[in-house]
């Protein structure tokens, strides 16, 4: 099994990977980081979302060889100096979570739309959150979150 580096949350780390072995797979069970999720498989429903140079991107479906050298963010590297992002802080204030299992893809797609565009309005978020679903329905929360974490109420 050949080994590469991938530049994980701002380290560089070395795991070994299967050819066409997802990222998802190489950063769950090769490096251990856990918040990204396996759900559909087929990158329909967000639950695996990392950036990728700071692009929202489906883990399950990416191989891990094609992003080496890039820049790759997780859930888990999204707070700093012990502070959480603004977008994790939205969605504890909304209540945003109630299983817990989208919230990865969600926030992580959220914290992509919001350095693109600090204030975004409705239309623009749920264009941007469209590709993550969450099976309990807490939408009208995840949105109410995303306000609050560009700034708006």
């Amino acid at each position: 099994m050949p080994e590469i580096e991938l530049r994980v949350n701002g380290s560089t780390r070395r795991v070994d990977v299967e050819e066409q072995q997802s990222l998802l797979s190489a950063l769950r069970d090769g490096l251990q980081l856990t918040g990204s999720k396996y759900g559909c498989g087929e990158g329909q429903c967000g639950a695996c979302t990392v950036l990728v140079d700071g692009q929202p991107r489906r883990s399950c479906i990416t191989a891990a060889q094609t992003v080496t050298g890039r820049e790759i963010t997780t859930i888990e590297g999204l707070e700093h100096d012990g502070h959480l992002h603004p977008v994790q802080e939205a969605f504890l204030e909304a209540s945003a979570m109630q299983c817990g299992y989208c919230i990865a893809g969600m926030i992580m797609t959220g914290a992509a739309l919001l350095k693109k565009n600090p204030h975004p309005s409705d239309t623009e978020i749920l264009k941007a959150m469209e590709g993550n679903i969450c099976r309990c329905g807490t939408y009208p929360r995840i949105l109410t979150a995303m306000r609050q974490a560009g700034g708006r109420q």
